[in-house]
């Protein structure tokens, strides 16, 4: 890993650092002005910095936006007296990854830097990860419509709100709408709302002032100024608690929000990307979500489709996914049979594509041999697999006498059955090529039977004996 830079024209506080750094085992490097880490920046990257404001020469400021246009994702800590607030909060303007007020506890100072050497860490994997993978795939028509939107709404400040079951990549079409709009040069923020305890969710979205509860021991920043000038995206929204829809709603309406425990308000320059994989309208109805944020999140809905409703793109997603999980892995690439592809796309698997992606990785760790076969697949797939069809058919046949049942028809039980007998005698002569005598056999009938049945129902395509 990269070292971390310290920058500060105090020898003391440069000795702090050396001596707590080394116990900790995390590489540094210390200068005793901006000026010398700018040089140094010309063929170096560091994994972290962090910077005093005040300094002779160029200011701390000066070093993070020059830092800053050099490598946009760097995280920068600026330490700073309490004299120095309104400095920390221009340096946060100017994309600070936190600050660090003076005196400081030396314990925290470190904890606060393994929080920005994870970011960064986070930072250069997202990069490598948008260099070689495709942002989504499919050629089915239901998502070359998510295509065509997501280039129509890439140009727009509006907020939208993306629907679709679990696993069918909303924050990859979240991401897409960053990447391709002018917002593209500023921060991604994404958070899953439901994955947060509630008591936090509030700082994590807003931040907090130093004290504003036990434990907050500094200053932080929420994730909206983290996305200033970027992109929100809020995962899961339909599980927000309600005092923080209010809140949300605040910032949605006009812009500003206070940090908890803060009393000055900060201004929000961030487009909002929501999703959930909830009804919102019946939530609303029921009282478990704000009908007016509800309104203001959705400007413009986007649905994903899932999986079971663009079936053609199962065997390009495998393919990707097979590929991906073997130059993961350092292996050679494993390949669906025709008869797996075919037995794969039958299935509804309700975890979308995200259930499709483990599926391949756990077939390229167990599969035993580079032909994947239906045998190799999981278990649980394979006896899943075994019932659908019947479900399947059951199910139609029963979503079918229902609309029949409401319709008001009569004489139900005549008329499923007349078809049913003739798309099996239909089926039975096209595998047969229209032999009645080998269709017959086939059908468990007499061929007397199969020829009346033949001429009751109708049936063309047979070739007679």
């Amino acid at each position: 890993m990269k070292p971390v830079w310290i920058i500060d024209d105090d020898r003391s506080i440069r000795w702090v650092f050396e001596k707590a750094l080394t116990r900790e085992n995390i590489a540094f490097k210390a200068f005793s002005s901006a000026q010398e880490a700018l040089t140094a920046l010309d063929t170096e990257i560091p994994q972290v910095v962090v910077s005093d404001i005040r300094m002779p020469g160029e200011s701390g400021l000066e070093l993070l936006r020059k830092a800053k246009q050099l490598h946009a994702s760097l995280p920068v800590i600026i330490m700073t007296a309490y004299s120095d607030l309104e400095s920390a909060v221009t340096a946060f303007q100017g994309g600070a990854y936190e600050y660090l007020p003076k005196p400081f506890d030396v314990d925290h100072a470190v904890e606060l830097i393994r929080r920005a050497m994870e970011e960064s860490v986070r930072q250069e994997s997202a990069a490598e990860s948008s260099e070689v993978t495709p942002e989504i795939l499919g050629q089915a028509p239901a998502m070359q419509e998510v295509f065509r939107a997501i280039g129509r709404l890439s140009q727009s400040h509006a907020t939208v709100m993306i629907t679709g079951e679990s696993g069918t990549g909303k924050e990859l079409v979240a991401s897409a709408l960053h990447r391709h709009s002018p917002r593209a040069g500023r921060p991604f923020i994404a958070i899953n709302t439901a994955a947060i305890p509630r008591e936090l969710l509030e700082s994590e979205l807003f931040g907090h002032e130093r004290g504003a509860f036990t434990g907050a021991q500094s200053m932080r920043r929420g994730r909206f100024e983290q996305a200033d000038g970027g992109t929100l995206f809020l995962d899961e929204i339909g599980d927000m608690p309600s005092e923080l829809q209010t809140r949300l709603l605040r910032v949605l309406s006009d812009g500003h929000f206070y940090r908890v425990g803060g009393h000055q308000p900060i201004k929000a320059n961030v487009r909002v990307i929501a999703a959930t994989h909830q009804d919102l309208e019946a939530r609303v109805k029921q009282n478990l979500f704000r009908e007016d944020l509800f309104h203001r999140l959705n400007v413009i809905r986007l649905r994903l489709p899932p999986l079971r409703e663009r079936r053609e793109d199962i065997p390009l997603l495998a393919k990707y996914f097979l590929q991906k999980s073997a130059r993961d892995l350092g292996v050679e690439a494993k390949r669906l049979s025709e008869a797996t592809l075919k037995y794969l796309t039958t299935q509804d698997l309700p975890g979308n594509v995200r259930q499709l992606e483990n599926l391949c990785h756990w077939l390229t760790v167990m599969a035993p041999s580079v032909a994947i076969e239906i045998k190799d697949l999981p278990p649980e797939l394979r006896a899943e697999a075994a019932t659908a069809p019947a479900q399947d058919w059951v199910a139609a046949l029963e979503k079918e006498a229902e609309t029949l049942f409401n319709r008001g028809d009569t004489g139900v039980m005549n008329d499923l059955t007349r078809r049913f007998e003739k798309a099996l005698i239909v089926k039975a002569l096209a595998h047969t090529g229209g032999r009645r005598i080998e269709a017959s056999h086939l059908l468990g009938l007499g061929r007397n039977t199969l020829t009346r049945k033949i001429q009751e129902l109708k049936v063309d395509g047979d070739k007679g004996d």
